[in-house]
């Protein structure tokens, strides 16, 4: 098995020779190869950027709590004030604020449109809570607020933080599934091309062995050229897929997840293990197919 790796970077000509270099087998791989390649990158870049999106959202959720205060209009402004004064007295609570009726509005023009007239419906109050690092005592909040303001209502986005975590979680792995499939994909393409090419060449490879050559040498020369093959061709499929993804729009801009459809910092680094990966599933591939078929033409 060393010797098969050092074969891949000293050339043989004469082993060249042995594998015809034009054909279908050739076009199959390369395209194979590039396609998968470009597929793999864009599956790692979709599992990472879901990951991303999903862990920022669970973190803003898991620091920021709401309460709801829904009173008559003549007690909104007192129970507004005794909650503030409560949170001021919670240990765990960085900071909290009253939301303005402009802010209100904008949290519901999504739904409503922009000319909610707010002043004539009976909206609740919201209070946005950010809490510390530490944390504070949902449950004793909750009992405090239910003795000096009824009306108040505490809402910690559990419901919200939890489907994020499991979809995170599943989009990884639905991401790195498709990755292995789409390796076993390449493997199994690459298998048929060079079984293909070595029942093409049965009569060379019949004459190679009247000549004294091995079935080491003559399945060296397969491997490397299939192996050396799909490394091409992983690699423009590689490069087409970090072309594809930089002309993506930034997450800057709408703040989806498709517009964040991109690796970030050192995780650009990642794509450059595809095509040696494709290579190593190609070189595997490869060897089981030259062993089964020379054994087969033996």
């Amino acid at each position: 098995m060393l010797d098969r790796f050092k074969g891949l970077i000293a050339r043989d000509a004469g082993a060249d020779r042995v594998v015809p270099p034009a054909g279908f087998t050739v076009r199959l791989t390369l395209f194979t190869a590039a396609a998968m390649a470009f597929l793999t990158v864009f599956a790692l870049a979709l599992s990472l950027a879901a990951g991303r999106l999903a862990t920022t959202w669970g973190d803003e959720l898991a620091r920021a709590s709401t309460i709801r205060i829904s009173a008559p209009e003549g007690q909104l402004a007192a129970q507004t004030a005794t909650v503030l004064r409560v949170l001021d007295q919670t240990p765990g609570v960085d900071s909290a604020r009253a939301l303005t009726a402009d802010e209100q509005r904008a949290l519901l023009e999504p739904w409503f449109g922009p000319d909610l007239p707010l002043e004539s419906l009976p909206m609740p109050q919201l209070i946005e809570v950010q809490e510390a690092s530490g944390g504070y005592d949902a449950d004793g909040l909750r009992l405090r607020l239910q003795a000096e303001a009824p009306g108040a209502v505490l809402d910690e986005h559990n419901r919200w933080r939890r489907p994020l975590v499991t979809a995170a979680g599943r989009l990884r792995l639905l991401g790195w599934a498709a990755i292995v499939l789409i390796g076993a994909a390449t493997g199994a393409m690459v298998t048929l091309a060079a079984h293909a090419a070595l029942a093409a060449n049965a009569q060379v490879i019949a004459v190679l062995r009247l000549v004294g050559a091995t079935d080491g040498y003559i399945a060296g020369a397969f491997v490397r050229r299939f192996t050396l093959r799909t490394l091409t061709g992983a690699a423009v499929g590689t490069l087409v897929g970090l072309i594809a993804l930089l002309l993506m729009p930034s997450a800057g801009d709408t703040g989806g997840i498709l517009t964040g459809l991109r690796f970030s910092g050192v995780q650009w680094l990642w794509p450059l293990l595809v095509p040696l990966l494709a290579a190593a599933v190609a070189f595997l591939a490869t060897e089981l197919a030259a062993r089964r078929v020379l054994g087969e033409l033996a």
